[in-house]
């Protein structure tokens, strides 16, 4: 008898037929709403000062130079580096004459390989004044800061 018994409960325990017609709660999500995309950065007016990104790390300034050298006068043109190890750290600057040659610098060089490396070229944003910058980054989690102890 006790064997019956084991084996009628390990049937139940092994039994999809409470499962074979699925109540709703078995599916029911919280109600889920990705958040919204961030909004992109507004395109900086045209200047003669180009933001250039996708650099390789083995690009120079020299480098940078001679290519956005085909498209008009170059005043300037930097390669930002790592201050350890002295590679670029994948973007750079690059300054014309004229806005008119850094128009023809964009459309010569965005979309194009340097080094290897595809490389995107647009105008430079310019840098916010000091006042505006925030001094502390801004954190994705937590209560707002000063909220904790404040007084």
């Amino acid at each position: 008898m006790a064997a019956a018994v084991a084996r009628s409960g390990l049937r139940r325990m092994f039994s999809i037929s409470e499962f074979a017609t699925p109540s709703p709660r078995m599916f029911s999500i919280p109600a889920f709403a990705p958040p919204n995309p961030p909004t992109p950065p507004p395109k900086a007016d045209p200047s003669s000062n180009l933001f250039v990104s996708g650099l390789s790390k083995r690009t120079t300034t020299d480098g940078l130079r001679e290519a956005f050298a085909k498209f008009g006068e170059v005043v300037q043109a930097r390669v930002v580096t790592d201050r350890v190890t002295g590679f670029s750290k994948g973007f750079g600057f690059v300054r014309y004459a004229t806005v008119e040659d850094a128009t023809r610098g964009i459309e010569g060089m965005d979309g194009k390989f340097l080094d290897g490396w595809v490389i995107f070229a647009e105008y430079a944003r310019p840098r916010p004044p000091v006042g505006e910058a925030t001094s502390q980054p801004q954190q994705s989690w937590g209560p707002p800061s000063g909220s904790w102890g404040s007084r």
